[in-house]
């Protein structure tokens, strides 16, 4: 928002300049963005009125005008249109210097001598303007340096309001603020109430008090557009950036600058009918004031008369009933729009406006009759006329609620860290508009109207740091016991698990706990996963059951990238479905695809396999020593490949399982090299047993080979189990090392070499 410094010292004038001015709004939260002149630098410029302007002998374009600059007259020849005896206009002398050092000095203009030049607003860097001469009021003393007489020392201040802070959107709101932080009064104009000299009403009706609680409005009659804005009124208008365009929309422009309140102005003669809020219905159009016609949705507020549309609320007026240069009777509008049900209309429409962005974030909703009585006087002192009673539609149960909200003097001084004295803390609160009642734990605080932001104790605590000075808070150093706890020695930690698959080539993953329901689905196709109300996109709408799906999204990600080895683990919560609500699980999860080492010119190019991943497994249970009660069994799986699929059990209990990824499912996801995943409860590699000493043995290691045939079917982790079981206390390590079927063994049946 910008503001004007001068007319925000008319409400607050602290003993401060321009720099520290900025410097305390920007440390009470309120950034300042920038600092700008109004006006560009320029020198010698004086009101100046022209007595005579007569076409140049020579040229059908050019003037040559008689102007007198306070006591002297001077010959200036002019080329603006609205050139003319009695206009009241800037004048820069002989020897003047103009923004861009653009100096003046006397000239001849097709034979015509020219002591000076008669200025344009853009000439004189006040705006883009340069239709014309700039037109100076009636009453502008002739003679008189123009940056006195317009108040040209003057700047611009440019602040960066965030979206909770829609109570700074107006003059009144951030002079509330420095008023606050420099301990002085706020000197307000006048809002006493305009009575009224004309009975004429008009009716309003809220047919959606929901989203519109009260509407306020007030018929105004014989008012005379002839008569322009005053040039105090637009010139402050234009230092916060709005352009004037008749005394009418001047004026509410103007309450919305100094108030934060929109306001809208009907052609009285143009309506048919009382005014009604309520929902566009279908089919209905309406032509907006920037001359775009759009098609109203139900879900969009209006203001309408009997017939039709006549403005979408908060937003933008519709042309038809717009003030304009034959307007007489004018009906004033002031509302509240619930901020929650108007957020992001004007975006769906490809619009924003002042009043949209206001209302969005919130504006008071005790602010609609001041507001009103305000522009009523403006306008009566501007264009004349006669104003009727002000009307009120309200909807009390569907105005928002003041909430009150408890403060705890202990807690100020624990998130502060300093003692604040009860005194300063309810003078700021007071401040801040906020009814304060002590109580015996602290403060409990009504909060004002006009702030939309304030709802729990933690808010207050926030607006009594920055108006104290979150510069003025003292620093300490931060205490704490620091404790070395001990690690227990039955558990790996995540760092030693992260560390040692690392070591073994994988790099981690972080994915997203929502992912693809179409992947989803090909993991766990009978578990209906828990479905986002708001997802980011389509493709990330649930809550993943598997990690799985996460980490083929980034393989395709990888291997899209030309990177020929991809080996990827994930440790994470998967969200199960289960009676009780939902299960987070936590889960190791493995990937690698390509080739099995890193490309070198002593190994030979091959890719990974099934046994390539079942090994690094393997050196996940060995860290738990207790790799021994670890075994893989055949299974299946959806997504894997039947006949390359293992379930992981230890003790007897599934912890996960491994395998291919189905042929199908590799073409369906466009992989092309085959790919291996496993999935581990966590839990399950992180319990480790108890380290256990022994004497080393004083006899030499002895080693047996046997060879076993057995049926097929029988797998060599059940033969192994029954090795050990027999072999007992005496077994240091079993290994199988080759597995034989062909000639001289029945073709039902395998021989296993096992080393012991």
């Amino acid at each position: 928002m910008k503001i004007s410094e001068q007319w925000l010292r008319e409400w607050v004038s602290p003993a401060l300049s321009t720099e520290e001015l900025a410097h305390q709004i920007t440390m009470a939260g309120l950034e300042v963005d920038a600092i700008e002149p109004v006006a560009g630098e320029f020198s010698e410029v004086v009101v100046a009125q022209i007595i005579s302007a007569e076409q140049h002998p020579d040229a059908d374009k050019l003037r040559v005008c008689q102007v007198d600059a306070g006591g002297e007259t001077v010959q200036i020849v002019c080329g603006a249109p609205n050139a003319r005896a009695g206009l009241k206009a800037p004048l820069a002398r002989v020897g003047a210097v103009l923004p861009g050092n653009f100096k003046i000095k006397p000239a001849k203009l097709r034979g015509v001598e020219s002591r000076g030049m008669l200025c344009a607003e853009q000439e004189l860097g006040l705006s883009d303007a340069s239709a014309g001469l700039m037109e100076l009021a009636e009453d502008a003393p002739v003679g008189a340096r123009l940056r006195d007489y317009l108040g040209l020392d003057d700047k611009v201040i440019e602040i960066g309001l965030t979206p909770n802070r829609a109570d700074c959107l107006g003059v009144a709101g951030i002079a509330r603020e420095v008023a606050l932080l420099n301990r002085l009064q706020v000197t307000e104009p006048d809002y006493e109430p305009v009575a009224a000299t004309l009975e004429d009403v008009v009716t309003v009706e809220l047919q959606a008090p929901e989203r519109c609680a009260r509407y306020v409005g007030r018929v105004i009659r014989g008012v005379d557009l002839s008569r322009p804005s005053p040039l105090w009124l637009q010139e402050k208008l234009r230092r916060c950036g709005i352009r004037s365009i008749d005394a009418v929309v001047d004026v509410t422009n103007y309450v919305l600058l100094e108030l934060g309140q929109p306001m809208h102005a009907f052609d009285l003669d143009r309506l048919q009918g009382g005014i009604t809020v309520r929902a566009a219905r279908p089919g209905e159009k309406l032509e907006l004031l920037d001359g775009e016609t759009v098609e109203l949705r139900p879900d969009t507020l209006v203001i309408a008369d009997q017939a039709s549309p006549l403005a979408m609320a908060g937003i933008m007026g519709g042309k038809h009933s717009a003030v304009g240069e034959g307007t007489a009777n004018v009906l004033l509008e002031a509302a509240f729009f619930t901020p929650d049900l108007l957020a992001g209309k004007a975006r769906s429409y490809g619009l924003h406006t002042e009043s949209s962005h206001r209302f969005e974030r919130g504006v008071d909703f005790e602010l609609q009759r001041r507001a009103m009585e305000r522009a009523t006087r403006l306008l009566l002192d501007i264009v004349g006329g006669e104003a009727g009673p002000v009307v009120e539609a309200v909807s009390t149960d569907d105005l928002p609620q003041r909430p009150d909200v408890s403060l705890r003097e202990q807690r100020v001084g624990m998130m502060l860290g300093m003692e604040l004295p009860a005194a300063e803390v309810e003078r700021i609160l007071s401040g801040l508009g906020f009814e304060v009642t002590v109580t015996p734990e602290g403060w409990r605080c009504a909060v004002p109207s006009w702030r939309f932001d304030m709802a729990i104790e933690a808010d207050l605590l926030e607006e009594l740091a920055r108006v104290y000075g979150f510069d003025k808070l003292p620093a300490s150093h931060i205490h704490a016991r620091l404790v070395m706890p001990a690690r227990p020695e039955t558990r790996l930690s995540r760092r030693q698990l992260r560390r040692h698959l690392s070591a073994r080539g994988f790099r981690e993953a972080i994915t997203y706990s929502f992912v693809d329901p179409r992947l989803q689905q090909l993991f766990d196709p009978e578990v209906q996963p828990v479905a986002l109300a708001n997802p980011i996109s389509a493709d990330m709408a649930v809550m993943r059951t598997s990690l799985l799906p996460g980490l083929l999204t980034a393989v395709m990600r990888n291997t899209n990238r030309q990177q020929p080895r991809v080996r990827l683990f994930e440790t994470g919560l998967r969200f199960v479905p289960a009676e009780q609500g939902l299960r987070q699980i936590p889960t190791l999860a493995m990937v690698v695809t390509g080739q099995r080492l890193a490309e070198s010119w002593s190994v030979a190019g091959e890719g990974v396999d099934f046994f390539d991943l079942k090994g690094d497994v393997e050196s996940l249970f060995a860290l738990t020593r207790d790799g021994n009660k670890v075994q893989f069994q055949a299974g299946e799986r959806p997504a894997l490949h039947p006949g390359q699929t293992a379930v992981i059990t230890r003790n007897g209990q599934q912890v996960g399982y491994l395998g291919a990824l189905h042929p199908s499912v590799r073409a369906e996801l466009g992989l092309g090299a085959p790919l291996y995943a496993c999935e581990i409860d966590l839990e399950a590699v992180l319990e480790t047993a108890l380290p256990a000493f022994t004497e080393l043995s004083r006899f030499p290691e002895v080693r047996r080979d046997l060879a076993v045939v057995v049926d097929k079917s029988v797998p060599s982790a059940e033969l192994m189990a029954n090795v050990r079981e027999v072999a007992g206390s005496y077994l240091r390590d079993l290994r199988l090392f080759d597995v034989y079927e062909g000639k001289g063994i029945d073709p039902k049946r395998k021989s296993l070499a096992l080393g012991l």
